[in-house]
Formats: C-alpha cells, structure tokens, sequence
C-alpha cells in the first residue's frame, strides 16, 4: 500500500476583509467646490460616506449683525454667487415687511424678470458641468452660449455681470435703460430653440439616460422628512413651489406652471430644471408685455434715511461723490422670510431691536440642507455613481459655507457704501493702502519657507514661468511675425504649457505645508481636467482639416 504523500501548505496571504477608505476633495475638479467626501469602499461599492465641510466659513450671519442692510447687500452676493439676484431679493424682503415698505409695481416687474433671468443663468451653469461630470462634453459649450446671452443683459441693467448689487429696499438701484426690454425679449425666442437643441442632446440620448436613470432614488416622504426642497422635492412628486403658495412679488399676475416629476431619481431632477426654465422664460416674456410704467423705487424710503453729520463728510460729498447710507430702524419684531431660488428654500430668519443693526440674522441655505440627505442617496450605489448623484443634487459649496471673498476693489466699494473713512482709505483714491500691502509682502512676509525644501520651491515657479514664456514662440503677434511658424504649432503649445502643473506640484511641495500642496494638487488638478477635452476638441479639428 502505497503511502501519501503530504505536500507542505504553501503560504497564501490572507485576503484582508476591511473596507478601503478613500478621500474624495476637497481639491478635486468635480467636487463643485471645497467639499470632501470620506467614503468607505468594498471594491466599487459604496459602504458609508461621510461629507466634510466648513473650508469657505467666513461667519457671513455675524458680519450681518454688525452692518445695516444696505451695508450687507455687497456681501451676500457671494453665498450663491451664480444666482445673485435671490440673495440680494432676501436680504430686503425682510426690512420691507418688518417696516410695511411697499414695492412700486414696475419695481416688482422688474424684480421677476431679474429673479428668473438669475434661475435660467443658474439652471444652465448647473447643466453644463453635470454633463461634463458623466462625460457629455458637447452641451457644455452650448451652454455657455447662452449663459453669455443673460450676463450681457444683466450688464446692460446693472453695470455687472456678476455681484450684481441691484436691488433696494423699497424697489431697485436703477430703472431699465432703453432698448433694454426689446433685447430680452429677442433672447426669450432665442432661448426657446436653445433648449430643443438640449432636447435633442441631451433628453433622447441613450448614454445620459444609462447614467442617470434610476440613479439616487428619493421618495416623497423621504425629501419632506429630510426638508429638501426646489427641484429636490419637485422631483420626488411634491408639487411645491414658494411662488405659488407664499404669493411674493407680482408672480399671481402670470400664467405659468409648477415643474414636477414622480420617479425622483437624477432623471427626474433633471427634467425638473429644464421645464423650469421653459416656465421661466413665460414668465419673463408675460412681465416684458405688461411692465407698467412709474417709479421703480419707493421714493417715501428715503425719508426714513437719518442723515449724518455733512461737516465731518463735506469733502467726499462734494469732491469723491460719496452719498450717504440709507439706515432703517428695524422694528423690535422676529421674522421669516423666503423665496423659491434655483436651488430651493433660500430663507432668513431675522430679528429686530430698534436698531439699524440686526440683533440676529439667521440664514436657511437651500443647499446646506439638501446636501445633508448625500451619504444615504450614494450608499450600496457604484464609485462612478458619486458625480451623477452630487451633481444632481445641484450645491455651491460658497452658499453651503455663506463665504465671503473681498478682494481690494471690493473693499473699497464696501467703504463707500458704509460712509466712512477707514483702513480701507488711505491716501489719494486708496492707493497707499495697496502700498502698504504689498511693502508688508514684500519686507514682512517670508518669499521662502523656512523649513521647506527651498530648491523645489524656487525650481516649482521657474518651470511654470518659463513654460509660459516658451509658449509664445509659437503665437503669431502679426501677419509675419511669429519667431517660430510651425506646422504643428499648437500642439507644440499645449505640450509646453502641459508642464506648468509640475511646476505647481513642486511648489507646493517644496513648501513644507500641508496646505499650499494641496493648493498646488487642486491646480494642477483643475489645469490637466480643463486641458484634456481642449486637447481633444482641437485634435479632432486638425484631422478633419487633414482629410
């Protein structure tokens, strides 16, 4: 009988059962802004994710409570800085009611059509990225084609494309030039084909419909007990619009309609935001036919104005045409107010004490709340799932994080506004206060690490300066003056300029600082995602020029 023989155990590795733990953001190119994301992992699936915020906290509520309401408007243009219009519209619904200031009509004529020209602006701005994040490049610059379109008309009214600043207390900074309602009614029939090309695009297209279709399920009772709202809820089968039930402005005055849908998945919300925009465009043509005339400003508001003391302000009244603040009383009362912005409930909860001050200035940021239901929509869903669900749910991380951005002009429109002469004024038109932060730059600031590796970070800007430079060897500054023709001269640019990111890693790496590398990773980050579809897009030009 023959023995058998017993081989020895070979030594297998035992596979490991944990889950893997991925940051997603904060610096990454489809994150719609600071926003981090630890998830938990099984292969492709999604156990648990955990959403991280806070990185645009600039305690907006707080500086509210220590400025009056015309001193405030510069800054909450900069919670949802692609729809400006409703944070300004918010800001002085609240004093109207707390005073019974009323609106003159046209003022509230104009207001609509700026507030719905805003959700058009924001809708698009939304659907362009979204489909870049599922991988539609195409309507993207479709989109912004149109987005364009409202900016110009937005600063033909306002004087600015962004932070518009338009909207009083009692009615609106300025009336409509002339000229003005006949080119936004052009834009309305224009706009109209617009979306039939994104019907055709986008709507039909078998692709996006496999991305996003039965992709992060919310039901009805799902969104009302999580509080979503705007599209989040329309889209989930509640028909709820605070237009319609809270009557503010002039929106009963117009034959329009609730954009709903009952599947409440990406699907649905999309197809939400694209019917709003129809909707917006028949309410922006019905106010364009039957704007009233008179005054577009409540006049009787600037009796309430209390006057300062012209001998300590004679001179920039007179010589750099400073006016004074309006500064209204509020009234010893608590309120809140809300309207229906793109992106849902956009709410103040505002308290008065009898003074110009409000005693507390609460903000309800759609965003803030709809993204808090994230972690359940992408949980047991894939990796590649994440982009269409965020996406979907349509946040600015600037309103989730009430940011404030000033940079030096804005400083100084701040100061006129405020009325007083202070460190943001120093010397003829302001200059000395440029001055001065650039010699504290220069003299007081250290130009290089004193721990870091100071090699890598002198070599990390020389490669992104002189990687500019060479680029422009292959620019044409004239009919026949180029220092070098090449047939492939653009591809030689892309090439060069595809070096500057290293220079931006070593920068940030050589600094020694968590911080500036991970500045440095989201720039080179955002510079590679921006380059590869440009490349590709002039790529597939050159070999159709070849044929």
């Amino acid at each position: 009988m023959e023995k058998s023989i017993e081989e020895p155990p070979m030594n297998v590795p035992a596979t490991r059962k944990d889950f893997m733990i991925v940051n997603m953001g904060p610096h990454h190119p489809s994150m719609h802004g600071v926003l981090r994301l630890i998830l938990s992992l099984d292969g492709e699936d999604v156990i648990d994710c955990e959403p991280i915020l806070g990185y645009l906290h600039r305690g907006m509520e707080k500086i509210a409570e220590n400025r009056t309401i015309i001193q405030y408007l510069p800054y909450v243009t900069r919670w949802d800085y692609l729809a400006t219009m409703f944070t300004e519209a918010i800001t002085i619904n609240g004093p109207e009611q707390l005073g019974n200031i009323q609106v003159p009509k046209r003022a509230s004529y104009i207001r609509v059509i700026m507030l719905e020209l805003s959700r058009i602006a924001s809708h698009l701005l939304w659907l362009g990225p979204f489909m870049a994040d599922i991988g539609g490049q195409t309507p993207f610059f479709y989109i912004f084609r149109e987005r364009e379109l409202i900016y110009d008309l937005f600063e033909a009214a306002t004087g600015m494309r962004m932070m518009h600043n338009y909207f009083r207390i009692g009615g609106v900074a300025a009336d409509l030039p002339h000229g003005w309602l006949d080119k936004c009614l052009d834009f309305c029939d224009y706009f109209l084909t617009g979306v039939a090309e994104y019907q055709k695009l986008i709507t039909r297209n078998p692709i996006f419909l496999q991305r996003v279709e039965g992709i992060g399920i919310v039901s009805a009772e799902e969104a009302i007990n999580w509080g979503l709202s705007g599209p989040m809820l329309r889209a989930s089968g509640v028909r709820w619009d605070l237009r319609k039930v809270d009557h503010y402005e002039c929106y009963d005055e117009f034959d329009w309609g609730v954009q709903w849908q009952k599947e409440g998945d990406s699907l649905a919300r999309y197809l939400v935001r694209i019917g709003e925009m129809t909707e917006s465009v028949k309410i922006i043509q019905q106010a364009l036919e039957g704007i009233p005339g008179g005054p577009y400003e409540n006049l009787e508001t600037r009796s309430f104005a209390r006057e300062r003391n012209r001998e300590w302000n004679d001179f920039e009244y007179r010589f750099i045409s400073k006016k004074t603040s309006p500064a209204f009383e509020l009234p010893k009362q608590e309120l809140y107010v809300r309207v229906e912005a793109p992106k849902g409930e956009l709410g103040i909860f505002l308290i008065g004490d009898q003074s110009s001050f409000p005693w507390r200035w609460k903000i309800r940021p759609p965003g803030f709340i709809n993204l808090q239901i994230l972690p359940q929509l992408i949980k047991r869903m894939k990796l590649a799932d994440i982009m269409t669900i965020l996406g979907s749910i349509d946040i600015i991380m600037g309103e989730v994080d009430r940011i404030l951005v000033i940079v030096w002009l804005e400083r100084e429109i701040s100061a006129g506004i405020q009325q007083r002469i202070g460190p943001e004024y120093a010397g003829p038109f302001g200059v000395l206060q440029a001055l001065a932060d650039g010699t504290k730059l220069l003299f007081k600031e250290n130009l290089f690490p004193s721990r870091g590796d100071t090699r890598l970070f002198s070599i990390g800007p020389s490669i992104a300066a002189i990687s500019t430079l060479l680029s422009y060897s292959v620019i044409p500054f004239g009919y026949h003056f180029v220092l070098a023709d090449l047939n492939i001269g653009v591809f030689l640019w892309i090439a060069i300029s595809s070096i500057a990111p290293i220079g931006l890693l070593m920068s940030g790496y050589g600094s020694n600082n968590k911080y500036s590398f991970l500045g440095g990773l989201r720039a080179a980050a955002q510079s590679i995602s921006y380059e590869i579809p440009l490349t590709l897009c002039v790529l597939s030009i050159s070999l159709r020029a070849i044929r």
